[in-house]
């Protein structure tokens, strides 16, 4: 069996150690003189804003609203895929967000708890759920709010500095309607830019105990101490979009967290949690590590998740975090995989009074798009719901009724299937025609097949069943030979290996 494959990222991880050899890089905290210097140079698109300047009440929800889902057992932690293999997050976690909307990260699509709307009825599973999730919802308006004024306040200066108002200073007392009105859009455009940088979406929650962590990893480059979230840059988010992270670390630490105390430790202070920020694959500039105390708030503003990793290091506290942000979407919510099934069951005609279906074309093009809809459908969401087991019910029962739709437009396209290969073994067909059209359908069901088994093999693992019973990975949809409710048979390899032997090499001749 191969080993885990490298990837771009590992190459970059490996040659930096090389380079760092047994030595550590430097890093700064607060009390370090050069700190702020250093912020302002190479860290100015970090924000943080301390508890003391966020409302009480905001405060008072969302830490009681957080408290309740951990009492309620709504956390969980992810088995997720590094380098082929599974994993469990050591952080437990939680998406809450917009109704229909997931957030794809390391293989694994989390789907979000709607939080309450107007437009969506939700039914949690009790009273305290219901108002954590909206405690999470207007924590992450004020986030929202919070994020178009530093952006707002950033980005203006920023103009400014380069001229904007030597301009007003040079124009004319009276200006033609035309130009005001240009000013009018300009401003409206920044105005919009801002708000989409900002549109948090979803809230990934999480929470942490160290106390119960068998194992976690020392940060490999500046010493930083343990780590509960590795180096990374974050996922799948809308390009320059903010991500915006409230911080709540609870339990009393005793006198080991005294002010007192903190200067006394070389380098940062261990007993606190910290994010740290490095420029990604730079040896030059020391890194950051920012402590943060219950409340604080921090802002990673425009590019710098693109051009900096973080790491998030453990204090001696539990811990929990909601991180909003503007997940990219075009293909992780249900309207969109809505859509692509109503694409799909275009090509499918049903004869009511017959009771028999057929495909209406055979075109390549259609017979293709419908076979990638068919796996898109399966092995992005439905798989990935039933991954995760039930523990969604935990909170509400509004997925369930999503997915047993999208499970009944899955099996018509295991009909289309069905059809399409009937069709193809009829006699109709030119030599040509059913090279083209096996050529076409091959590679996908070779795909089904080989994803099939690799998502049956998860759901078996060690680690998937030492999980409680209701986080227990589903491997759904599954069924055995013969069941004579599917039109096809789970196991594909017999349909796959009688469509190979009726296809010649693409040169038509011997392979020497």
């Amino acid at each position: 069996m191969d080993g885990p494959k490298t990837t771009p990222e590992d190459e970059k991880r490996q040659k930096l150690l090389r380079e760092i050899g047994d030595r550590k890089l430097p890093y700064l905290t607060p009390k370090d003189v050069a700190f702020e210097q250093l912020s302002k140079a190479k860290y100015s698109k970090l924000h943080l804003r301390q508890a003391s300047c966020v409302p009480k009440e905001i405060h008072q929800k969302v830490q009681r609203g957080l408290t309740a889902l951990r009492d309620c057992k709504c956390f969980a932690q992810d088995l997720i895929q590094i380098r082929g293999k599974d994993v469990l997050t050591p952080v437990h976690r939680l998406l809450v967000g917009n109704p229909g909307h997931t957030y794809r990260y390391l293989d694994t699509r989390l789907f979000a708890v709607p939080w309450p709307t107007q437009q969506v009825e939700v039914k949690y599973s009790n009273e305290e759920i219901g108002k954590a999730c909206q405690a999470i919802k207007d924590l992450n308006e004020y986030m929202q709010s919070e994020t178009v004024k530093i952006l707002f306040d950033r980005d203006v200066a920023v103009e400014n500095d380069k001229g904007c108002v030597e301009k007003a200073m040079t124009s004319t007392l009276v200006e033609d309607s035309e130009s005001v009105k240009g000013g009018h859009n300009q401003q409206s455009d920044v105005n919009t830019e801002l708000k989409n940088r900002s549109s948090f979406n979803v809230a990934l929650l999480n929470y942490m105990d160290p106390s119960r962590m068998k194992y976690l990893k020392e940060e490999p480059y500046f010493g930083m101490g343990k780590m509960a979230v590795s180096w990374h840059h974050d996922e799948n988010l809308v390009e320059k979009s903010t991500i915006a992270v409230y911080s709540y670390s609870c339990d009393d630490l005793g006198p080991a967290s005294d002010e007192s105390n903190r200067n006394s430790f070389e380098g940062r202070d261990p007993t606190l949690w910290h994010v740290g920020l490095k420029i990604a694959w730079d040896i030059a500039t020391p890194g950051l590590a920012l402590p943060l105390y219950p409340g604080d708030c921090y802002f990673m503003l425009d590019d710098l998740n693109m051009t900096h990793q973080h790491c998030v290091l453990t204090g001696m506290q539990s811990r929990y975090s909601s991180t909003h942000r503007v997940a990219e979407c075009s293909s992780g919510t249900l309207d969109y995989i809505f859509g692509r099934c109503d694409v799909a069951m275009k090509n499918l005609h049903k004869d009511s009074t017959l009771g028999i279906s057929s495909l209406i074309s055979l075109e390549l093009e259609l017979v293709q798009q419908t076979e990638e809809i068919h796996n898109e459908v399966e092995f992005e969401w439905l798989r990935q719901f039933w991954f995760q087991g039930k523990r969604s019910a935990k909170l509400s029962d509004w997925w369930f009724g999503p997915m047993a739709i999208l499970e009944n437009s899955w099996k018509e396209m295991e009909q289309m299937t069905k059809l399409l290969l009937n069709e193809i073994n009829k006699t109709q067909w030119s030599f040509e025609e059913k090279q083209q059209i096996i050529r076409c359908v091959l590679p996908l069901l070779e795909e089904r097949q080989e994803m099939r088994k690799i998502w049956r093999i998860r759901c078996q693992s060690s680690l998937a069943n030492d999980l409680p019973m209701d986080e227990q990975p589903a491997c759904r949809p599954y069924w055995h030979s013969g069941d004579p409710g599917m039109p096809l048979p789970f196991d594909l390899e017999e349909i796959i290996s009688l469509l190979r032997n009726q296809i010649l090499p693409e040169d038509g001749g011997d392979s020497n």
